[in-house]
């Protein structure tokens, strides 16, 4: 058999957090509206614990409450010693957002999904993410363009390893995510000469 939500803890157990839920006295004809939720994780096991979520909302027929699980990701270009290559970053290690509708019986299944240790909130209570915070995020995780990681910082000694300037030794003067370039001084002739050079064409100067 499935196993049945249950909308309260068992006995003997300390319940620390409370759902929202309306008061179900109050006589209304609208239907509670499904809301973005973040759930806390141990970090690392994000993937895991989305896959015990939406486990659990199967098995315990709660997906028309139960709605979408994210892990928030984003990739990222990440530039070592002349390398360049593309990984997976978490944007928001430890934590999951759920699309659910809160009530008592949802509440239970997400909070009570191995490898979740609660809802993010105000005080005790679920607190949802504003429509703003969400178009945010969506607009981060679904963009096709990778970010670069800035491996460099103003006022350090890099070496360039190559181009026209191969082998030269400089400061970093500017930097320019967005371009992946960095603005490196280097002294050409006797002086300082500004030039700009690809990440993947810089290292730190041992």
């Amino acid at each position: 058999m499935a196993e049945q939500p249950k909308p309260k803890q068992p006995s003997g157990e300390m319940q620390t957090e409370q759902p929202v839920v309306a008061d179900e006295s109050a006589a209304t004809d609208e239907k509670p509206q499904a809301q973005w939720y973040v759930v806390h994780s141990y970090s690392g096991m994000e993937n895991k614990v989305k896959k015990n979520i939406e486990h659990r909302a199967e098995s315990m027929g709660m997906t028309d409450q139960i709605l979408e699980v994210v892990v928030p990701t984003e990739t990222e270009i990440e530039i070592r010693n002349g390398v360049r290559r593309e990984v997976e970053r978490r944007v928001f290690p430890g934590y999951i957002l759920v699309h659910m509708i809160m009530t008592e019986d949802s509440w239970y299944v997400v909070r009570n999904s191995p490898g979740v240790t609660g809802f993010v909130g105000m005080g005790n209570k679920p607190t949802p993410l504003s429509q703003e915070e969400v178009d945010k995020i969506m607009k981060r995780i679904e963009s096709d363009a990778p970010r670069i990681k800035v491996s460099f910082q103003r006022g350090e000694h890099v070496r360039i390893l190559s181009g026209p300037f191969a082998e030269f030794t400089g400061v970093v003067d500017d930097i320019f995510p967005d371009k992946g370039k960095a603005r490196v001084l280097v002294s050409f002739f006797n002086r300082e000469t500004p030039v700009e050079v690809d990440f993947v064409q810089l290292a730190r100067d041992a």
